[in-house]
């Protein structure tokens, strides 16, 4: 056939395709043919002519495209300057996207479209373009192709459930290329396929579960632990639908001398007493765990048919936060049938209560496959028509309660998500009285202007310190020189090397009963912050990694310190 480029549009640089290597690794195991393929990795902020200049610069012949929500909006376009460049390629969909609207796709005007897995269809396609005839199509599962000017739609081939992907079938996609490509990115692994649960709003309802060999599972995370990536994410729906293999798993990375922190997705409700013993024993920052509670609403949960065993749920993602080695997501999906705006406050508080260390705020997707966009007319939901399909309304939630829930959305995820001023945030809700939601929408509408201008992106931090502390501090209750204290503090120890803000560094503090414990009168009695920093730890520190509170009391932080799970550095204090 030639040469073969299978191109990953990846949302981030950071992250790594999986399903761009596994169809290589498919191609090396099942071809019967010899084909040159390469794979080529791009992101969505490059522009389409660059993308298409990358692809053609390889001259492929056959061209494999992955899709998914967060690149198929470039990708009519893509196909276009692809034509231009390309005339003669072959290009070829898959994933999610393609598999679930493969007509609109070859409309879009790509030749072939691959539904479902791909590690054997993909190679015989190849096999049938370099050699074959029109007539050998046909035998291809899952493939949709133009003809007669129909199109024609292969039977797609669906896996049998629950059973176990044999070791003789099994793709490992982690080639040397994959290894030289990666360069500490972060990895994808999986150990399972489907779900057993029916969420309605899920691609892998109703899919069953099939369980890749645990000894394969353990050969792959020997080799990504060794790669040099930072972080591991296993893809898996459900991983802990099976509670002894994730035992098992859990148990194997844990025994791990790697620098790795490996990422799961689970059910907080289906751990047992066991796993969370084990669990508990991991050196912090090893495991993270993401779980879906998605809303505390039982009509809602009813109305997408999930299922979860929400007390238990409560109980267990405590105990994971409380054990402080374990980062700990919850996600929430605003917009589920049933669910008002004031419900789903009461979902976010009591979530919120939860204390996890990041807590997502996540918006409906009617995804093309799924079972509720089937239903979606029934309901009453509008939704975008373009990738991601979010809601628009319904009748229970309004185009502007879902504005309010992005303005709470954006201000919790560039404060508390992100692990700042993490301190000042839990002081003033419990000095104030507010409830999490309202003080989170209210910080969204103190200074709107200044949200807009990118405050909290890192790139104007010193003023986003500003409207933190300006919002903070006109509510009730507050005091502001615990306030000052407590941000202070926030500062030093989520930043590394970058001085105060003004209104932070040159700030001084009497105490109630007119005595001045400023830092010049500390200083004036031969003690500096450098010089108590340097007698805790034992070494000399800048002047901008401690500094006195209010209270006369020496704040120090050891920036040779930071803790794996919440990525604060630590903080020392002496009188």
């Amino acid at each position: 056939m030639g040469n073969v480029v299978l191109l990953a549009i990846n949302a981030k640089y950071v992250h790594s395709p999986l399903a761009a290597w596994l169809l290589a690794g498919g191609v090396a195991r099942y071809s019967r043919m010899l084909h040159d393929v390469e794979v080529v990795e791009t992101t969505i902020n490059d522009s389409i002519g660059d993308i298409a200049a990358k692809v053609a610069a390889k001259a492929p012949n056959v061209i494999g495209v992955s899709t998914y929500i967060w690149n198929a909006a470039v990708l009519p376009g893509l196909i276009g300057e692809l034509r231009k460049l390309l005339p003669d390629s072959v290009i070829v969909f898959g994933g999610p996207e393609a598999t679930h609207d493969a007509e609109h796709w070859l409309r879009q005007g790509s030749d072939y479209v691959l539904r479902g897995e791909g590690e054997r269809s993909f190679p015989l396609l190849l096999d049938i373009l370099a050699g074959g005839t029109f007539a050998d199509l046909e035998s291809v599962p899952g493939l949709c192709f133009a003809r007669d000017s129909e199109a024609r739609i292969n039977p797609h081939s669906a896996p049998d459930e629950d059973t176990i992907i044999l070791i003789e079938d099994f793709v490992d996609p982690y080639s040397d290329a994959y290894i030289e490509t990666l360069d500490g990115r972060i990895a994808y692994i999986e150990a399972s396929r489907g779900c057993p649960f029916r969420c309605a709003y899920c691609l892998s309802a109703d899919s069953g579960v099939r369980f890749i060999p645990p000894d394969a599972v353990k050969r792959q995370i020997d080799t990504l632990a060794s790669s040099g990536a930072r972080t591991v994410k296993f893809v898996d729906r459900t991983f802990n639908c099976d509670a002894a293999r994730a035992y098992g798993i859990f148990e194997y990375i844990i025994g791990l001398e790697c620098g790795c922190s490996f990422h799961f997705e689970i059910a907080a409700d289906l751990l047992d007493e066991r796993t969370l013993s084990l669990l508990r024993s991991a050196v912090p920052g090893r495991i993270q765990v993401e779980t879906g509670l998605q809303s505390f609403f039982l009509p809602a949960l009813e109305a997408v048919s999930r299922r979860t065993d929400l007390g238990k749920a409560e109980r267990n993602i405590q105990t994971l936060v409380c054990g402080q080695n374990i980062h700990v997501h919850v996600d929430l999906i605003a917009g589920l049938p049933y669910e008002t705006l004031a419900d789903f406050q009461d979902s976010f508080d009591r979530a919120y209560s939860l204390c996890p260390h990041t807590l997502q705020l996540g918006f409906l997707k009617l995804l093309h496959g799924s079972r509720l966009r089937r239903e979606a007319e029934s309901f009453g939901i509008e939704y975008c028509e373009k990738p991601p399909y979010e809601i628009s309304r319904s009748p229970w939630i309004s185009d502007s309660d879902l504005a309010t829930l992005k303005q709470t959305e954006n201000a919790l995820a560039r404060t508390y998500n992100k692990g700042r001023f993490l301190s000042v945030l839990k002081y003033a809700l419990s000095a104030s009285g507010l409830r999490p939601f309202s003080f989170y929408h209210a910080l969204s509408k103190a200074d709107r202007a200044r949200w807009q201008e990118g405050a909290g992106h890192g790139v104007a931090l010193d003023a986003f310190a500003d409207l933190i502390f300006g919002f903070c501090a006109e509510l009730p209750n507050v005091d502001e020189r615990e306030l000052r204290d407590r941000m202070i503090c926030d500062w030093l120890g989520m930043v590394k090397g970058k001085n105060m803000p003004p209104f932070l560094r040159g700030a001084t503090a009497a105490r109630q009963d007119g005595t001045d414990r400023s830092p010049r009168r500390s200083a004036a009695k031969g003690l500096s912050p450098s010089s108590i920093g340097k007698d805790i730890l034992g070494r000399v520190i800048e002047k901008n990694e401690a500094a006195f509170l209010s209270s006369g009391v020496c704040a120090v932080v050891d920036s040779n310190d930071r803790n794996p799970v919440t990525g604060l550095y630590r903080l020392h204090f002496r009188e």
